[in-house]
């Protein structure tokens, strides 16, 4: 099992290495034993952990660390999240996760994070998420902080021309072919 891997940090977003149109690669891990259910496979209670964990990756990237939490009493929660399983992962896979940017205003953001086989590069999951900037003494959405704002714009402005992901807004339901 390797220790998760936190690419490229750059505090409150200077030096934040993004290029147009291609997708932010935020962590790097392997397939943990206790991730592992009865049928061999990665549960599905632990792939959202696993994208949580590569969304902290980005925050902090992005300078909203533990500490920044903390001296300005702001967090994020999320709103509303999809998961999409694509293919089973199996203990020690190597992983990797990216995000795409989908849209962002002043209180909240929504990203696309795809979970990718670091050997084949093969899609394993999807996690769709809407979180909101929060300001932790109300507990009520507040508007990013200037110093967050900016490395977020930049991501948004990187990613705003990328094709919306077929994986992305979605709705569940038994889909159903016509009758011959």
């Amino acid at each position: 099992m390797s220790a998760p891997e936190t690419l490229r940090h750059a505090p409150a977003g200077r030096g934040l290495d993004i290029r147009a149109n291609e997708r932010l690669v935020v962590q790097r891990t392997a397939v943990r034993p206790e991730w592992i259910d009865y049928n061999g496979h990665m549960n599905v209670a632990y792939y959202l952990l696993a994208f949580d964990l590569a969304l902290d990756a980005l925050f902090d990237r992005i300078g909203l660390t533990q500490a920044y939490r903390r001296e300005h009493g702001v967090s994020t929660f999320a709103l509303e999240v999809h998961l999409c399983y694509v293919r089973e992962v199996r203990l020690d896979d190597p992983l990797r996760f990216e995000v795409q940017m989908l849209d962002l205003d002043e209180k909240r953001f929504h990203f696309l994070l795809f979970m990718i086989d670091d050997r084949t590069d093969d899609l394993c999951a999807t996690a769709e998420w809407i979180s909101a900037h929060m300001d932790m003494t109300t507990r009520r959405m507040a508007p990013f902080r200037p110093d967050l704002l900016a490395p977020l714009q930049k991501i948004r402005a990187a990613h705003k021309d990328m094709p919306w992901p077929d994986q992305a807004g979605r709705k569940i339901g038994i889909r159903r072919r016509p009758a011959a």
